[in-house]
């Protein structure tokens, strides 16, 4: 299945100069759906995860159907102050603002660790989540995999995840966009 074919793309959100890739286009498609679960589980069970993550709010629509399917615990990592227990938290910049990510400390977070995203662009969020399971939960970085649906590669987020010591995969890539 020809999954940018499906994906629509916004141009100028959510700020002028911005191409945002809209996900919804897959999630409305129950075939384009189900055939993203699928490819990302694929990632998953080659990894051999124990645990999976979902970074707020696109990684939660991916990331939980592929957590069940394995029979998988599933965290929530979220945006400041949307949990309600006691929180880890790591700040970082995103290509158009600044923000910080949490995982309530009490999260059973161990072994071989996957964490979900809809879409790599700088690697920023993807990148502190990744740091916020391996300094607070003491997951090696080679235990690490981030799986997201697109790729940036011009903004170059992938690269800098590979360049910190954690396993990156993508579905799809957007060249020069």
């Amino acid at each position: 299945m020809d999954l940018k074919s499906i994906i629509r793309t916004v141009p100028d959100y959510p700020i002028p100069g911005v191409q945002f890739r809209d996900i919804t286009s897959i999630t409305d498609n129950a075939e384009a759906f189900n055939h993203t679960v699928t490819r990302l589980s694929v990632a998953t069970a080659r990894f051999d995860a124990d645990t999976v993550v979902g970074i707020e709010s696109r990684g939660f629509v991916f990331g939980a159907p592929v957590a069940t399917k394995f029979d998988l615990p599933f965290i929530l990592a979220r945006k400041p102050s949307k949990l309600p227990n006691e929180t880890f938290s790591k700040a970082f910049k995103l290509e158009y603002g600044e923000t910080e990510i949490h995982i309530q400390k009490i999260s059973p977070i161990e072994g071989k660790v996957v964490i979900v995203d809809d879409l790599i662009a700088t690697g920023g969020t993807a990148m502190a989540c990744a740091d916020l399971v391996h300094e607070n939960w003491n997951i090696p970085k080679e235990d690490i995999l981030i799986v997201a649906i697109i790729d940036l590669p011009d903004l170059g987020g992938s690269a800098i995840i590979r360049d910190a010591g954690y396993n990156v995969e993508y579905l799809l890539e957007y060249e020069g966009e």
